[in-house]
């Protein structure tokens, strides 16, 4: 429950114009400082729960495993942690390209779902809770990889997850 409220307090955050990404090149110490701020550890920590259910709980383990062999008593890069993601997948998916979409984006996607009879269709857009006149800038580039996961009345919860990336505007 305490980390739920963490989150929502971050996300909250996030939707202002005036946020920023969780990895962003840095310029000076002051940069550096303003980074490492509650939004960023929230936020990226909610990023590595989506990426663990996206990929399943042994897939996730199996990368983060392979991250730590590979970087022990060494230093590393968020790059890093993605390529040893990909090392497990295999190439069925490109961690790294999903994940750079959520880690250099400020902000969030809201996505809607649109159900006609036996056709779905979902698309994302930037999400903003409020503009802020001075900092406004266009959204029109956003794009994230979503992954989204669901269940049909065919599956039994527990052994049939499907899984979709909305890695566009809009999809079925």
């Amino acid at each position: 429950e305490d980390f739920l409220t963490l989150i929502f307090k971050a996300m909250m955050k996030d939707t202002l114009n005036s946020s920023h990404p969780v990895s962003s090149a840095v310029q000076s110490s002051e940069q550096i400082e303003e980074m490492f701020d509650t939004l960023s550890y929230i936020k990226g920590a909610s990023l590595l729960l989506m990426l663990k259910h996206y990929l399943t709980k042994d897939v996730f383990q199996a990368g983060i495993e392979v991250y730590l062999h590979n970087h022990n008593y060494g230093t590393a890069r968020s790059d890093d942690l993605w390529d040893s993601m990909n090392e497990i997948t295999n190439g069925t998916l490109d961690v790294k390209k999903m994940m750079k979409t959520w880690i250099v984006h400020k902000g969030f996607p809201l996505v809607t779902v649109v159900r006609k009879g036996k056709i779905i269709s979902v698309q994302q857009e930037k999400f903003l809770y409020r503009v802020e006149p001075e900092n406004w800038t266009s959204d029109a580039s956003y794009l994230w990889h979503v992954p989204l996961t669901y269940i049909t009345n065919k599956c039994n919860f527990t052994h049939c997850i499907n899984a979709y990336l909305l890695d566009q505007k809009s999809g079925m």
